[in-house]
């Protein structure tokens, strides 16, 4: 292996600077090298991981994975230093009540109080009572599992992830406009495209490889290939754009309805396609003439110039690619801003065409594995609905349930379901690698809400973590390179990781975890699954027949290969475009135009709380710090949260660089030191989530506000009403 060619792959995303993260002094030739996958976000990055005496010492980029081309960021790049930390979970505990100390148990003890626990829950409130919260992070193999267990023989509906608060819009835009769940492109799709639409992301923060690529895209040719970013800051991902719309948070909408209504207006609709390959135009097109770019702009705040360019750039180009990730799906009106992305591309017949279409970024590792197998509450594998009667009966059938077994009625979303703990109608909540009292909204609520459950349930691979101090059962899990499994990332790319090294204690693959649980529940039979290996077989006949077939992808092929899904035979290759016959998954084969209409966030600014609270990423932290947050290198670059303001509004406050405000909401409060600047628009302000109670008082989720998208249940992060006030700092005594 010719190592020399990964370090000039590797490429830290600051201007001017390239280096190797090197987390051990071993020689690279000394040490086992197996293949795995980041497990951060989305992106998928394939990543080649070094082995020696059961301890990961280093990575490297893989530059056979197509995701990557050999490319990982800081985190990635530090991946061994997450593993082997004093926190680590590694044998099951219990304990009588939140507040008393957890007692080391074994798994027989431990797993048995479950099921005796979950008896009587089900027996005395009925299955509805007990609920699983899962995570992008499990893999796919887990969440088959868990959704098989629960959905097919605990007859409850309510399994959740915390996906949902990533993408349920994006989900429920795709089926609404395209007919089936899915991103229709691939990343090989930057390299053909010659106009990049950027909206409500900050790419180079929350997909740094992917945004290196784009920005390898735009310096090959930078006259002819443009570049669009509608944001309402600054970021590094404005930085690289042609043209940059800072619009007021939570206006997506009238600006995309205002580039097709110019769109429209200036002749360059592709008719043909709209013609013979949609439904629904003139319902779209009878609501346009509400969103002329003058009227827009005094919805978005900016210059309708400004939107007459960004439509003409979009619409003239010869193929045209939209990126968007949580700012546009984190809204009370999330779907309709999938739905509007997705309009521009219907008319003008830019999709399923190379370097065309719209492409959303999916925050965690195996988001859209997730999707795949049922992992939402409306969902059963095979991106089948639960409120689809043929689809509870094929499932039904396969699993050898009886007819029924199936509730027809969709289990509680995130938010509902802790509202219904907080309620008592939810007795047993079993949490899975995820740390919601960090990142769900409104965190005081959802503290009150698990101090209220009778059985709190957390599966996770450290201890302690701001939801894991609520907890009454510990079960340890293994994590990354400690078992095999597959992940599905945000271009449908099935890739398989390897298992590196033994978990340590007594730590076990989260689907083994479900399964013993299965079988003291009485399922032996149906949960008896002897490796990862052998679920993958079971879930894969799932998708037969589905759009979301892989009866073609087995683990023989995986170790091989990166397949994008469908593939339904062995025969079959990998499918890197969907709908390039421009036919589309609805009942008369045509995609639908949505004629969707802007509508105010859900909490208005006002007097009493005049600015708008926007929160987000940073590049070199991760979700909730339970890994990244262990790393000096990581925390040196992020050491801490902020707050974000324009310097007009800190003069008018009264606050100067890095003195301590405190963020109010009608909900709660955190505090952060500020940061200037005239990269965000006057009357918002904007704080990254990653930090929670255990770090102080930055926990921004304490206030923000918990109202959702009605269709996809998807909460708004990503805007509320707020008001700031300078704190006087604390005089030493003296």
């Amino acid at each position: 292996m010719n190592w020399k060619n990964f370090v000039e792959m590797m490429v830290v995303y600051e201007e001017g600077e390239e280096t190797l993260w090197e987390t051990s002094s071993i020689p690279d030739k000394e040490l086992r090298w197996g293949k795995s996958v980041c497990p951060y976000c989305g992106v998928g990055c394939g990543v080649l991981v070094g082995e020696k005496e059961g301890k990961i010492h280093k990575v490297r980029g893989n530059p056979e994975h197509p995701a990557n081309r050999g490319l990982l960021c800081a985190k990635g790049g530090t991946l061994p230093l997450m593993l082997d930390t004093p926190d680590r979970l590694s044998f099951p505990s219990l304990r009588e009540k939140a507040s008393s100390e957890f007692e080391r148990a074994n798994w027989e003890k431990t797993l048995g109080f479950i099921a005796e626990k979950t008896k009587a829950v089900l027996k005395n409130d009925g299955p509805e009572a007990f609920a699983f919260y899962i995570s992008g992070q499990l893999l796919t193999e887990d969440y088959y599992v868990v959704n098989k267990l629960a959905k097919g023989f605990l007859g409850t509906n309510n399994v959740d992830s915390n996906s949902r608060l990533c993408m349920a819009s994006a989900v429920a835009g795709y089926m609404t406009s395209l007919g089936a769940d899915g991103p229709p492109t691939c990343y090989d799709d930057i390299e053909e495209s010659n106009c990049f639409f950027l909206i409500g992301t900050n790419t180079a923060a929350c997909h740094p490889v992917t945004f290196q690529r784009i920005k390898n895209r735009k310096a090959s040719n930078p006259k002819e290939i443009k570049v669009i970013v509608a944001d309402p800051r600054r970021t590094r991902t404005a930085e690289m754009a042609d043209l940059h719309l800072p619009l007021k948070p939570g206006t997506d909408v009238a600006l995309l309805n205002a580039m097709l209504h110019v769109i429209e207006k200036e002749g360059y609709l592709d008719q043909a396609f709209i013609r013979n390959h949609t439904a629904d135009w003139e319902k779209l097109k009878n609501i346009l003439p509400l969103y002329s770019p003058e009227k827009a702009a005094e919805i978005c705040g900016i210059e309708a110039s400004l939107i007459r360019e960004a439509a003409l750039l979009f619409a003239k180009a010869s193929s045209a690619l939209s990126f968007w990730s949580m700012g546009l799906n984190q809204s009370s009106s999330g779907v309709a801003k999938n739905n509007a992305v997705i309009n521009l591309h219907l008319a003008t017949g830019k999709i399923g065409k190379p370097g065309s279409g719209p492409f959303s970024l999916t925050g965690q590792p195996n988001a859209m594995g997730g999707r795949e197998t049922g992992g939402l509450a409306h969902l059963l594998p095979g991106h089948r609905l639960i409120g689809n009667e043929r689809h509870r009966a094929e499932m039904e059938q396969f699993w050898n349930v009886a007819e029924g077994r199936i509730s027809p009625t969709p289990g509680l979303t995130a938010i509902e379901l802790f509202r219904a703990v907080e309620a008592g109608k939810v007795k047993i909540i079993w949490i899975v690698a995820t740390n919601p009292l960090a990142s769900i909204p409104n965190l005081n609520f959802v503290k009150a809400a698990l101090a209220k459950a009778e059985l709190v349930i957390c599966q996770d691979v450290y201890h302690p973590t701001e939801t894991t101090h609520m907890a009454h059962v510990l079960l340890p899990a293994a994590q990354w390179s400690e078992r095999d499994g597959t992940v599905t990332n945000s271009e449908r790319r099935v890739s398989y990781l390897e298992k590196i090294r033994e978990p340590p204690g007594e730590a076990k693959p989260d689907w083994q975890i479900f399964c013993e649980f299965a079988r003291r529940m009485g399922f032996e039979k149906e949960f008896s699954f002897e490796s990862a290996e052998d679920i993958y077989e079971e879930y894969k006949k799932t998708t037969r027949g589905t759009g979301v077939d892989i009866g073609g992808v087995s683990y023989a092929r995986l170790k091989k290969e990166f397949i994008q899904w469908p593939c339904p035979d062995e025969h079959a290759g990998s499918t890197p475009r969907l709908y390039t016959d421009f036919r589309f998954p609805t009942s008369d084969g045509r995609a639908r135009f949505q004629a969707r209409e802007y509508a105010p966030p859900a909490e208005p600014t006002d007097e009493a709380y005049p600015f708008i609270l926007t929160t987000g990423r940073v590049r070199d932290q991760w979700h909730t710090m339970t890994r990244t947050g262990k790393i000096d290198s990581l925390l040196k670059a992020e050491p801490y949260a902020f707050l974000e303001l324009h310097r007009d509004d800190a003069e008018k406050l009264g606050i100067g660089e890095n003195e301590m405000v405190e963020v109010h909401t009608r909900r709660g409060f955190a505090k952060a030191p500020a940061h200037l600047s005239e990269n965000i628009r006057p009357g918002t302000c904007f704080m990254p989530f990653h930090w929670g109670s255990l770090w102080g008082e930055a926990d921004i989720n304490a206030a923000t506000v918990d109202a959702f998208d009605p269709i996809s249940k998807q909460p708004e992060l990503k805007f509320c009403a707020a008001r700031l006030t300078r704190l006087e700092p604390v005089k030493a005594e003296t």
